[in-house]
């Protein structure tokens, strides 16, 4: 069968039971609180107060499990009646950073660990965008005002990751973006379970940008999807500053459903801007580590996101023009976790009119073509830059939230923490044919990689 009559065979598939998903889609939409893992003005000197004396209240405690998270956000800060800082849904004009006390509170009846967040720090902010200009005879330029308060925001930035980096036993740090309808304490609870996950051992980020808004299940979605958009140029400038931090070696990456698409987009324009300085992202950035959970993008976009930079032979390559090669891609990885039974990402689909969301993934059923061009990427040639791995979605009744699932945190654990490759025993994936493997949910995670 040609490429084209599998396209068309698996789109007519699609639009056969299209009146049943509509339906299904719609009854998701009406129960369906969000994509929550761990639960199925400024003007241009518009720079915070630096509130550093505050941070050594949160530091790590060992007594009672506590630390502190680094966060940064551009929802809009929201101070309660007795004066606490915290963030809501709505969207800041600027980027804003700080820390957040994160508690243990004990284990669910499943043992999977729970926390409760604290007080929030606000450290610093960026000044407003888009940033002043002033007129000269040599055309623009940026305001001294915007510049001095962009370089000293980023200044506190790095230095806050730095005192992180300072205290963690891996020199590493593990970025976290979360998907549609999520707080900003459901985002810092997501990643400190990651974080735990983890051992504690790197230094980890929330980077949350203005979920959860008005406008119910169906009118929210949209208004999520436009400002998870809105999101992309602030988490890219944030991403740039704390690769150039101090001791930080390697940068991971982790985005979960519509915060995948932020990630696309960050990756699409840093890979971009690396090319285009004769670099990559490993190169400039430490990217080691780029994790999609439930990607709620349309295949294609996220390919032509992804992989832009390879596509586009007129690029600059610094200043050699149309070059056939590529930089080196050193130990950037990308890794797909996808379930064909994800419901929530059928609804998805019905809003987007997207015949095949990544998240969605079957390798039985996808289209020869798009199957192939996956291929050579994964292929040992090419460094295996690219894992897709299938989860059959547990027992959740939605089956969006799976990257809890301790089979698949094992495996998330195993590819950061250890740094084991797709067919390494310490993960337990079936290979189908590479870069395509599955893993079971009813495959018990290894004992070295339980967590404490």
């Amino acid at each position: 069968m040609s490429a084209a009559s599998a396209r068309r065979g698996y789109k007519a598939e699609w639009q056969t039971s299209r009146f049943y998903r509509t339906i299904g889609g719609l009854l998701l939409l009406g129960i369906l609180t969000g994509c929550i893992a761990q639960h199925e003005v400024a003007t241009d000197r518009a720079l915070a107060p630096s509130l550093m004396e505050h941070t050594r209240e949160v530091r790590p405690r060992k007594s009672s499990g506590a630390f502190d998270l680094l966060y940064v956000t551009d929802r809009a800060p929201v101070t309660g009646s007795d004066g606490t800082l915290s963030y809501g849904a709505e969207r800041a004009i600027f980027l804003g950073f700080g820390t957040v006390s994160i508690v243990p509170t004990g284990s669910s009846p499943n043992g999977k660990k729970e926390f409760s967040v604290g007080r929030k720090f606000e450290l610093g902010r960026f000044p407003a965008t888009p940033y002043g200009v002033v007129g000269s005879t040599a055309g623009l330029r940026r305001t001294p005002a915007a510049v001095a308060a962009h370089g000293q925001a980023a200044t506190l930035l790095r230095a806050e990751v730095a005192r992180h980096m300072a205290t963690a036993k891996r020199k590493e740090v593990v970025v976290f973006i979360h998907g549609y309808n999520n707080s900003f304490d459901d985002a810092a609870r997501t990643t400190a379970e990651i974080c735990r996950s983890l051992q504690n051992q790197f230094a980890c980020i929330v980077m949350t940008w203005p979920a959860g808004g008005k406008g119910g299940s169906f009118f929210g979605y949209n208004i999520d999807r436009e400002s998870s958009e809105f999101a992309v140029a602030d988490f890219k400038k944030a991403i740039r500053i704390i690769a150039e931090a101090k001791g930080v070696e390697r940068v991971h990456l982790l985005a979960h459903s519509r915060g995948t698409d932020v990630l696309a987009s960050v990756v699409q324009q840093l890979a971009i801007e690396a090319y285009v300085s004769r670099s990559s992202l490993w190169q400039r950035y430490k990217i080691a580590n780029a994790v999609f959970f439930a990607p709620d993008i349309d295949l294609d976009v996220a390919s032509s996101k992804l992989f832009a930079w390879v596509s586009d032979p007129d690029l600059a390559f610094g200043g050699e023009a149309r070059p056939s090669r590529l930089p080196p891609q050193g130990a950037m990885h990308l890794t797909v976790y996808s379930s064909p039974g994800d419901k929530a990402l059928s609804a998805s689909t019905l809003l987007s009119g997207s015949v095949l969301r990544l998240g969605q993934l079957d390798v039985e059923k996808l289209p020869k073509d798009r199957r192939e061009a996956a291929s050579r990427w994964g292929a040992s040639q090419m460094g295996r830059l690219v894992d897709f791995i299938e989860f059959d979605g547990g027992t959740s009744f939605i089956g969006h939230s799976y990257f809890s699932d301790p089979a698949v945190r094992a495996d998330l654990v195993a590819l950061i923490r250890d740094r084991a490759k797709a067919g390494d025993p310490r993960r337990q994936l079936v290979e189908v044919k590479r870069p395509f493997w599955r893993i079971s949910h009813a495959r018990e995670a290894p004992r070295s990689l339980s967590q404490d």
